[in-house]
């Protein structure tokens, strides 16, 4: 007999993309006996399947029905956009705070771990989708999943873990957008003083809000696919000529620290992981794909993109730092000399590969926020549309206080990156194989994910302290990165 579980709670909206499932929002797929399909409505209560039911329902991948689904090309696009951000130009800064040998072995391996994280959450999703009946779950979801099919002591917690994941989710994905924000503003000023305009970094983010306001409105992942692989494009080759810069009389290895110091390896470990900032959108992408089994394979979409990511981060970081030292800034970009017309290209390029990625990042927490307010007004894509208006604007004022780019970028990824990426994953691993018991390697698999959740548990709270500490005694200098 199979073990009991508790009714599925349905009062929590959920990480859906409600605009790209053909009009079924939310709606279960099961395959019955006689090989229908039955879609169930979301008010129906989904129940665990046990091991005999389990034998007539149909892969969760083989029952979505998508609207608009994504190749394996958009998806890889959508990867690297969602990971070539202002992470990978606050590098330098994050091997300044490590130094040059542990912070390019620490990338590498932080790189291993996070690719690990991400396929950790795609498989329990996975396993989860077919426990329960359903063809796609978003993160919030499968935490929640995870906990109810968990033991019993841990299922009355299900709800406020969904509500936990969710939480973080916005406050790393806005904290996301309000760097993005303010990085494309402090560089087009940059830019503008070239040309002989003289302008605040407040005044270019008031500038931006159209363009951005605009970018937002789009409610679909596929239509975000152009502006996507036009980030990457322009990432790419801002990369590729910011390289010129740093490759040219380059000094000896001796000549930056091999070893930080220990007090401020929080502040590396909170900039690497705000570096590795795809985590927030691996399974929107992954249930929005037309071929999701190439998502987690081992040429698939996930370690490709992840693998040309990581080398792009170490290679940034140890020639970024071995150039510039201890001068590094919180973006390379405003290390490159400002009198120099191809650095000004550069600056160009990043900002508006970055400004590009704006949106990717904010469809994350709208898909999360349009469905818990919108549910209170009876034009609800009227009540979105004011919702996303209002969100650009809260990262605009948020962007406008940030007093220092490099320590913010840190305390992101202390705070937000570090949990969702390093520490939930893994317990929401131990969680889906509560029920299997007598799994072969369970014990290895068990301290596997322990050290793995204490690794990021540890990071959470150094990262933030010092993160903190950073930007409280530093709030008041001035800063190449603020307003001024």
């Amino acid at each position: 007999m199979a073990p009991k579980f508790r009714d599925v709670d349905q009062t929590t909206p959920l990480l859906l993309d409600c605009n790209n499932n053909n009009g079924r929002c939310g709606n279960d797929v099961r395959r019955i006996g006689n090989g229908s399909i039955v879609h169930i409505e979301r008010n129906d209560k989904p129940s665990p399947l046990d091991a005999h039911y389990g034998t007539m329902l149909v892969d969760p991948v083989d029952g979505r029905t998508l609207e608009h689904p994504t190749t394996n090309l958009d998806t890889l696009m959508h990867m690297l956009n969602g990971n070539l951000g202002t992470g990978i130009l606050a590098m330098p800064d994050a091997f300044k705070n490590a130094g040059l040998y542990v912070g390019f072995f620490g990338t590498l391996a932080m790189g291993v771990i996070c690719t690990h994280c991400m396929h950790l959450l795609v498989r329990c999703s996975h396993i989860l989708c077919r426990r329960y009946g359903r063809p796609s779950l978003s993160y919030a979801e499968v935490g929640y999943y995870a906990l109810d099919s968990g033991p019993s002591w841990a299922q009355p917690l299900a709800t406020s873990f969904r509500r936990l994941i969710n939480t973080f989710l916005i406050v790393m994905q806005l904290g996301l957008c309000c760097v993005y924000y303010l990085f494309v503003a402090v560089n087009l000023r940059e830019l503008l003083e070239y040309l002989g305009v003289q302008v605040s970094v407040l005044t270019v983010l008031g500038y931006l809000l159209i363009p951005l306001t605009l970018m937002n409105m789009v409610r679909s992942l596929k239509l975000l696919t152009p502006t996507s692989l036009t980030a990457s494009v322009l990432a790419i080759a801002g990369l590729a000529i910011a390289f010129l810069f740093l490759l040219q009389d380059l000094p000896h290895s001796a000549s930056v620290r091999p070893v930080s110091s220990w007090s401020t390896l929080p502040l590396y470990f909170g900039t690497v992981m705000y570096a590795f900032e795809g985590i927030g959108v691996v399974l929107p992408l992954e249930n929005n794909m037309a071929n999701p089994r190439d998502f987690i394979a081992w040429n698939g979409v996930l370690n490709t993109g992840m693998t040309i990511v990581v080398c792009l981060y170490s290679a940034v970081g140890f020639y970024g730092y071995l150039k510039y030292g201890e001068q590094a800034q919180g973006s390379v970009t405003l290390n490159l000399p400002n009198d120099n017309l191809l650095a000004q290209i550069v600056r160009l390029l990043m900002a508006v590969a970055v400004l590009a990625s704006y949106a990717l990042q904010f469809y994350v927490p709208m898909t999360i926020l349009a469905p818990v307010v919108t549910k209170h007004f009876h034009h609800r894509h009227c009540a979105e549309y004011v919702l996303r208006l209002v969100t650009v604007l809260l990262t605009f004022v948020l962007a406008a206080i940030i007093p220092n780019l490099g320590t913010f970028i840190s305390l992101v990824g202390a705070v937000s990156t570090s949990t969702l990426a390093l520490v939930f994953p893994p317990l929401i691993d131990l969680l889906t194989l509560w029920p299997d018991g007598d799994r072969p390697g369970r014990r290895w698999i068990v301290l596997k994910d322990a050290l793995i959740i204490a690794f990021g548990a540890c990071g959470f709270f150094f990262g933030t302290a010092k993160s903190l500490a950073t930007i409280f005694g530093t709030s008041g200098e001035d800063d190449t990165s603020g307003l001024h």
